[in-house]
């Protein structure tokens, strides 16, 4: 059973006082019974030296189910903090694919040294999926699978199952090949088991969903979940089966891009690990650029406001009203590019949308911007005098029509131009809007007001 917040913090409060007094006795009793993701649970939220203790302390086959759980990223900081015997058995314990993940978080000169300690089968295999450029699914498949032949039987290929079954990452999605070894169909172990043992698989194999191995990851992950598939079979430019993407392994894709979208939509770089197990400068560095670079932004917001200063000086009452429209327009904004974000992801809308798109952020932000404006015509006219009020009213009407179509538009450029809509952030957009919503705001009044 997993533990409750409340107990695991209590547990890790005991876990502190043993690792104090260096009672390694008693550390050991605390960590019998406690499932694997419970200690999990304890390593995210311990520091290096702890985490390494701990991890000593478990028996080999837990210390490896509690390694493969691991965030990569406190994968590669365990591994500083153990002996190279330790480092080489849990490296070359790891499925290929898995390597690949703590690969990417290792230094250099550390991913050199674990592949030459590598076992040569299990080396070749690993090295074939680093061949694969950096967020292609060829780099997150496994090539250890079991396939059948057309021409096989349901016993033949039974027994081909049990034949891989220590060494197939998968079993229970099993590609079909010819004898060119292109991908004919897919059988599951279920319809193995089903079948009377001497019919051929090609009378009962079922149409096949692949992907090329130089595909996108996150776009085959999504294929694979959409679908509620187990697995999807990787093939090269002229189908010819190379590995299969599990559905665990896609789950952890999503998972990872999710996490990054997420953190560059709130203006920081993605930590790749638990909040508690990151040390606080890894978190100043995964702001400040992006801070740095809003800051630069903001100065246009002075700019405009430096250029209206007489408007201002005029009606200072204006000035009253700048945080609410430039906050709406900001919100407004971002919530537009949320929703069209997570469309482009779930594959809901396409880059060749954007007129489509525009049209309907277009009347979503009139229509929000005439609700608000409405309100605001109200409250305006009622504390100060009717023309302050129509100011705002049109001044919100305006502001939420732009920003919605800034928002819904921005990740469809960014896609289109082959760039992380993520990187499109949100306070970037607020940046925008700020500005523009300012002269907006101000031409209105001039207008109006006469000014």
């Amino acid at each position: 059973m997993t533990l409750q917040t409340t107990d695991l913090n209590e547990l890790i409060e005991t876990i502190d006082g043993l690792l104090a007094r260096k009672d390694l006795v008693a550390l050991t009793e605390q960590l019998t019974p406690l499932s694997t993701s419970d200690i999990v649970d304890v390593l995210e939220r311990l520091n290096l030296r702890d985490r390494a203790i701990i991890h000593r302390l478990l028996s080999k086959d837990r210390a490896l189910e509690v390694f493969e759980m691991l965030p990569p990223a406190l994968q590669s900081d365990l591994l500083t903090g153990l002996q190279d015997a330790d480092v080489s058995s849990l490296f070359a314990e790891l499925d290929p694919d898995d390597r690949l993940w703590l690969l990417d978080e290792v230094p250099a000169v550390l991913a050199a040294r674990l592949l030459r300690g590598l076992p040569e089968k299990e080396r070749l295999l690993t090295a074939g999926l680093l061949g694969y450029k950096q967020g292609s699914v060829g780099r997150r498949m496994t090539p250890e699978f079991v396939t059948t032949h057309i021409g096989m039987t349901a016993a033949e290929s039974i027994d081909r199952v049990r034949a891989r079954l220590k060494d197939a990452e998968t079993v229970y999605t099993i590609p079909v090949l010819d004898d060119s070894r292109h991908v004919a169909g897919v059988v599951s172990l279920r319809d193995l088991l089903g079948e009377d043992p001497d019919t051929l698989v090609e009378t009962f194999m079922q149409p096949v969903y692949t992907a090329e191995a130089t595909d996108e990851a996150e776009k085959v992950a999504r294929m694979c979940t959409d679908l509620r598939l187990l697995a999807v079979p990787i093939v090269d430019s002229e189908s010819r089966l190379l590995g299969m993407l599990t559905i665990d392994d896609a789950v952890r894709i999503l998972e990872h891009e999710e996490s990054e979208d997420a953190a560059r939509q709130g203006g920081s770089e993605p930590l790749n690990r638990p909040y508690l197990s990151t040390p606080v400068f890894t978190l100043v560095r995964s702001r400040v650029v992006w801070l740095l670079v809003l800051a630069v932004g903001a100065t246009l917001t002075v700019q405009v406001l430096s250029a209206f200063e007489a408007t201002l000086a005029e009606v200072t009452v204006l000035a009253l009203f700048v945080p609410l429209l430039i906050g709406t327009g900001g919100n407004t904004g971002n919530q537009a590019a949320t929703t069209v974000t997570r469309s482009l992801a779930l594959g809901d809308v396409r880059p060749r949308d954007i007129l489509r798109v525009l049209s309907r952020e277009i009347r979503t932000g009139a229509l929000l911007g005439l609700l608000l404006g409405l309100i605001g015509f109200g409250i305006a006219s009622v504390v100060f005098r009717p023309e302050i009020g129509l100011v705002i009213g049109l001044t919100l009407l305006a502001i939420c029509t732009v920003a919605a179509a800034v928002g819904g538009a921005m990740p469809l450029v960014a896609r289109s131009i082959h760039v992380d809509p993520a990187v499109f952030s949100n306070p970037f957009i607020t940046t925008f809007v700020d500005a523009t919503g300012l002269i907006i705001y101000f031409l209105i009044a001039q207008a109006i007001l006469h000014l």
